[in-house]
């Protein structure tokens, strides 16, 4: 890949967008049909209801720090990258386990040894938004007076995780990187990006010294999709000013891409655009896709939230659509969970691994961002076409190609475990000093994760490129060892029960 030094700071920088894409994934996953035999809910409440398959978590040997510091360090290996090519850095998470120290100075290890410590950028927070707020900032960086010519780099991730109950299948835990630059695979489409802003209490987090969120679930949802039509009326105001519009919004994406709290609420969704297209149109098509909507012509887009007849039929109405567009994306959603701020790009990285090089080249995604509280944003991206950045593409979608296999690689943990390993984050949730328990023989090679909290609670991390002996030795334990300590941490549990 050609470093920024080839890039000239001489007009204005073109075609900016994400040159390399990078996930990481806890190694682990609870199978979500097993989990609502172990939960006592009826069968398929979580697999049918939800369109949730399994979802991956994180042992205490693992927390944001180290998620971020595993998908960095991998999207900079992959892409032969030296740290002194990047000139902002930055964050989104609402996974906070300090007020004022960010991630992104923990990242900051990653550079030490190339010396550049000239990077501007912090963390970026409001739940699930936080990602793409940081994105944006990525983009608006290198297309102002500030940019340096090098290249910007963005990471989203979380833990998502729930107090025991119904709430507990959406979790999920990942992140994801990207590098932002000119001259770009992956162009961010001009003068379309719309976003819609307003306060509510849907999901918030007031108890820091918790992990878990306050959930008010039918206004979440009422907020996701007043949101969703605020950002879709407006994205298709601006792509007709700017002439991408053809006979409905719904055409001009090859792909639509959604933060996914669950699969089911992203088909929804889908359907909801269809809705809008139909209600917009002045002369609708009712032998096309509009033929079952008729009846529903005069209703009111604010009043549909919850009606499950509109609901129903333009779910029906879109399937085909759905199943084409979207559906494609949700792989990582369906197979991880909810990851939070990297949620929406799980679904980019989803949608480029289903693809060759030949047959990505030129189409167009639109992505819709939500984080509760609320903020969100719709905007596109187009795969270009361009022979001069062919290299750049061929790396972003192989870097992608053996997602699933990624995915099927990982240790299915029974739910009895798992319902263990959430008990014990829970209590030792910013437990200083603590030594962390969980098996670092499960991870995936080079993988970072936490070897020790002090007294001043200050962490250290190690990476899993040396799983026996060697540097980084001493900090892994022996499976017998993990057993006897967690079987002493689950005693002390008891105890203060």
């Amino acid at each position: 890949m050609p470093g920024p030094s080839s890039i000239k700071l001489q007009g204005w920088p073109q075609d900016v967008g994400i040159i390399a894409l990078e996930i990481y994934f806890p190694s682990q996953y609870v199978d979500q049909t097993q989990l609502e035999a172990f939960d006592g809910v009826s069968a398929g409440k979580y697999t049918i209801g939800l369109g949730q398959n399994k979802m991956g978590f994180c042992s205490d040997r693992e927390d944001i720090n180290s998620l971020c510091l595993t998908v960095v360090q991998r999207l900079m290996e992959k892409n032969d990258l030296s740290y002194r090519d990047i000139g902002r850095l930055e964050v989104g998470t609402e996974t906070i386990i300090d007020k004022s120290k960010s991630t992104k100075s923990v990242l900051m290890q990653l550079f030490e040894e190339s010396g550049n410590t000239d990077i501007e950028g912090v963390d970026t927070t409001n739940a699930c938004y936080g990602g793409t707020a940081a994105l944006f900032n990525a983009i608006n960086w290198v297309e102002s007076t500030s940019w340096d010519g090098r290249y910007a780099l963005v990471v989203a991730g979380d833990i998502a995780v729930y107090a025991s109950g119904n709430a507990r299948c959406t979790g999920g835990a990942g992140a994801v990187a990207m590098l932002v630059g000119p001259e770009a695979p992956l162009v961010v489409d001009r003068g379309v990006r719309s976003s819609h802003m307003q306060h509510a209490y849907d999901f918030y987090k007031p108890d820091m010294a918790s992990e878990y969120p306050v959930v008010d679930g039918k206004l979440s949802i009422q907020c996701y999709l007043h949101a969703l039509d605020m950002c879709y009326e407006r994205y298709t105001t601006k792509a007709i000013a700017a002439g991408l519009r053809s006979n409905s919004t719904l055409d001009l994406g090859d792909a639509f891409i959604f933060h996914s709290p669950y699969c089911k609420l992203v088909q929804k969704s889908f359907a909801r655009l269809l809705l809008n297209d139909f209600l917009r149109d002045k002369n609708p098509d009712f032998t096309g896709r509009y033929a079952s909507l008729e009846a529903f012509r005069d209703v009111k887009l604010e009043e549909t939230y919850f009606d499950r007849s509109v609901e129903n039929a333009v779910m029906t109405a879109s399937q085909s659509l759905f199943d084409v567009k979207t559906k494609p994306t949700l792989l990582v959603a369906n197979q991880v969970g909810n990851m939070y701020t990297p949620s929406l790009y799980g679904g980019l990285c989803s949608f480029v691994s289903g693809h060759t090089t030949d047959s990505i080249l030129g189409k167009r995604v639109v992505l819709f961002s939500y984080g509760s509280g609320l903020a969100s944003s719709m905007f596109s991206l187009k795969f270009s076409d361009s022979l001069t950045v062919r290299s750049s593409l061929d790396r972003l979608v192989s870097s992608l190609s053996n997602l699933k296999e990624r995915l099927d690689s990982r240790q299915c943990v029974p739910p009895e475990d798992f319902d263990k390993i959430m008990k014990l984050r829970e209590q030792t949730h910013h437990l200083a000093p603590y030594k962390p328990v969980g098996s670092v023989s499960v991870l995936f090679p080079g993988t970072f994760y936490l070897t020790d909290v002090d007294s001043m609670h200050r962490r250290k991390y190690t990476c899993s490129y040396f799983p026996s002996g060697g540097e980084g030795a001493d900090v892994i334990m022996s499976e017998t060892k993990h057993a006897s300590i967690a079987s002493e941490v689950s005693q002390v549990i008891a105890s203060d029960k």
